[in-house]
């Protein structure tokens, strides 16, 4: 009988310490960790100035304008400086002052080296399994 209710009781704390975890220390806000000071900026603009209701950050927002997830690793930092400050057809010029574009283009930037989009669909077989041989370019 003791061997059940030890085993009830450390469940129950285990239990606790997971939910604890899980709804203290597993909810912080990681991007203090991710964004540097003039990225975490940026991204208060890209909210300020609602630029996701036009441009996509992995395929989520609007589509007026383009997915921006990969644009500063494929084409550099001064393609997206040049249509936030010049604007264009379809994007308004916003009047930003230089700063704040550097921080807009620091925050795509981080965005851009923190994944892909769209992902690689991987090759996989008939039933469902991945074939390796495939995917990994195994001759």
């Amino acid at each position: 009988m003791n061997y059940r209710r030890i085993a009830f009781f450390t469940i129950v704390i285990l239990a606790s310490v997971y939910t604890y975890m899980v709804y203290t220390a597993g909810t912080n806000n990681m991007d203090g960790d991710l964004l540097s000071a003039k990225a975490a900026d940026g991204k208060l603009l890209w909210q300020q100035y609602n630029c996701q209701a036009c441009h996509q950050l992995y395929g989520l927002g609007g589509y007026m304008g383009p997915d921006l997830t990969n644009e500063v690793k494929l084409k550099g930092r001064e393609y997206p400086k040049f249509f936030i400050t010049q604007g264009s057809a379809k994007m308004p010029n916003l009047h930003l002052k230089p700063l704040e574009i550097d921080d807009i283009v620091d925050y795509l930037s981080c965005v851009s080296n923190s994944g892909e989009y769209p992902i690689a669909q991987p090759n996989t077989t008939f039933w469902g399994g991945l074939n390796l041989i495939k995917t990994m370019n195994i001759k």
